[in-house]
């Protein structure tokens, strides 16, 4: 079995099990009150309390598309996209549709969550307000 293991600090830990625990349903793991470890879609993905690691003013162009860095993500097989797209839905999160499908080196991409975020507080899903109900179009 071969397994990734990525550690990185974050600001609190309560809103990441929020994030990867409950919006991603990555199952936690092991844990203190200083760190805790998720599986990470089959990888291991250990948060650490400490200074939040600031987005770098590099970025890298990938197939024209200028992306930030440092980054990370994961690659999911189709049935495990759609599984999470479904849990998704009813978790009220803002999913956008590309206008067109492209082309990337692991697949077709047809959409992607939007998130927001700065250097210092890092990265949060974008929710729609409250009366929001799953499945409303945002405009």
């Amino acid at each position: 079995m071969n397994v990734f293991h990525l550690a990185y600090t974050v600001g609190d830990l309560d809103s990441a099990r929020r994030f990867y625990g409950e919006l991603l349903g990555c199952q936690e793991g092991r844990s203190t009150d200083t760190w805790v470890d998720f599986n990470f879609f089959g990888n291991q993905l250990s948060l650490h309390l400490g200074e939040v690691v600031k987005r770098s003013k590099t970025t890298s162009k990938v197939d024209d598309i200028s992306v930030p860095m440092p980054h990370f993500g994961c690659v999911l097989d189709w049935d495990s996209f759609h599984d999470l797209a479904d849990k998704l839905k009813d978790k009220l999160v803002v999913c956008v549709n590309n206008l067109k499908p492209r082309e990337m080196r692991f697949g077709t991409s047809e959409g992607m969550i939007l998130a927001a975020g700065d250097d210092d507080i890092g990265i949060f899903i974008v929710s729609p307000d409250k009366g929001a109900i799953p499945g409303m179009r945002v405009r």
